[in-house]
């Protein structure tokens, strides 16, 4: 048996008057998809415990099967595992954003117009993190390059529970209530006010300037957190698996599982996305020996941050066509029995542009024990009118493995 998680992150949306009063995965042509949901377990799903924020970091975790309650211990400290950071246990870890703020003499004027910087290059972004680097690494503060906008801080004997808010949160707003916080937290907020000095005229943001694209002015400091630790997925789960993504954080995620982490040229984590490399990297893996693969894709969430519209269906279109169409069709033609999910692990609703806690609609599909939750289509509605809902997003592997 082989299983595969198929995560479209924020895929999940409200309503959109432009569409027809449809959600994004109603008004996209998804007819792989559509076909797996009439032979499906139709439902709802609770990702994000009650106290906690909506973030990935949480919901991807739910979805893997880790109960967030039990070992969440920051989004940074994961991402920072996935780029190489040896970490002590007396670190603290921040993700450092690059970020395009208005252009207010004033810092505290500005306003957050994008979180990306523009979906900045890697190659871009490291130039101007290691110039930073020679005015902020410290015995206290150590600065890491990432993936295009995410980088990483380690404050070496740092403290938790400063107030800092994700910059996807405050897209078109003024920044000035969501400011780095309490006591201990001055030193980050002067740090991000000295690379807007810094980064201002750099040549790297004179030339993205002159191309027409949004420089990287400023740093942005969030998702604080301590050395994390997860049980062994293999033990845990008794299959041995592999993750399939762009993102920092969710690879951090399954290095600290101990699960194969498989790089795919071309992964972007945006609409441009190599879909068609996930699928077949996927596909190697099944063969190669791995019972469960876990391919994510970040598209639809980006396209959600963005209020792009016309990006998100179309990432939902490329992930029904090239993903689980590919995987589908491929899997049966062996004869190979497999169980597949697909689910996004929370909404980014594009009227909020930011994540919310709403239950995700799944798609659970059995080869070898097909079913059918009366649902016509996989959408929010089609799920929530199955009346399946688990209110532990952690239960869902259960599910998916459930003899």
């Amino acid at each position: 048996m082989k299983y595969i998680v198929v995560l479209g992150d924020g895929m999940a949306d409200y309503k959109i008057p432009s569409l027809g009063n449809k959600t994004p995965l109603q008004a996209a042509n998804k007819p792989m998809i559509d076909s797996l949901a009439k032979q499906a377990e139709i439902g709802l799903c609770k990702t994000v415990p009650d106290g906690f924020k909506p973030g990935s970091d949480v919901a991807n975790l739910s979805v893997m099967g880790y109960n967030p309650e039990d070992c969440y211990t920051g989004r940074s400290p994961l991402e920072a595992v996935s780029i190489g950071i040896q970490l002590k246990d007396t670190d603290v870890t921040l993700r450092c954003n690059l970020v395009t703020l208005s252009d207010e003499p004033v810092y505290e004027d500005k306003t957050m117009l994008d979180y990306s910087a523009g979906e900045i290059s890697s190659a871009e972004a490291k130039e101007l993190i290691d110039y930073l680097k020679k005015y902020f690494d410290s015995d206290r503060f150590t600065l890491y390059n990432g993936v295009s906008y995410r980088h990483c801080l380690v404050s070496a004997g740092g403290k938790t529970g400063h107030d800092l808010t994700p910059p996807h949160d405050i897209s078109q707003k003024p920044i000035k209530n969501y400011l780095p916080k309490s006591p201990d937290a001055d030193a980050y907020l002067a740090m991000m006010k000295r690379s807007a000095q810094l980064l201002k005229d750099h040549p790297i943001n004179q030339a993205r300037i002159a191309a027409g694209k949004r420089p990287a002015n400023s740093v942005w400091f969030w998702g604080e957190g301590t050395k994390p630790a997860l049980e062994n997925f293999e033990t845990k789960f008794g299959i041995k698996g592999a993750v399939i993504s762009a993102v920092d954080l969710v690879k951090g995620i399954g290095i600290l599982a101990g699960m194969k982490i498989i790089e795919v040229p071309g992964a972007t984590g945006n609409y441009d996305t190599n879909f068609s490399g996930k699928a077949e990297a996927a596909l190697n893996a099944l063969e190669s020996g791995y019972d469960y693969v876990y391919i994510h894709m970040e598209a639809p969430d980006e396209c959600g941050h963005q209020g792009d519209i016309a990006h998100k269906i179309y990432s939902i279109e490329q992930i029904d066509e090239k993903v689980v169409k590919k995987i589908v069709t491929q899997l049966r033609a062996s004869g190979e029995p497999f169980r597949m999910l697909i689910c996004p692990d929370h909404p980014t609703p594009i009227s909020v542009r930011t994540h919310t806690a709403d239950p995700v609609p799944y798609l659970l599909y059995k080869s070898d024990a097909t079913v059918s939750s009366g649902a016509a289509s996989y959408d929010e509605d089609s799920a929530a009118q199955t009346g399946i809902f688990l209110d532990k997003g952690w239960n869902l592997i259960k599910k998916l493995l459930e003899k």
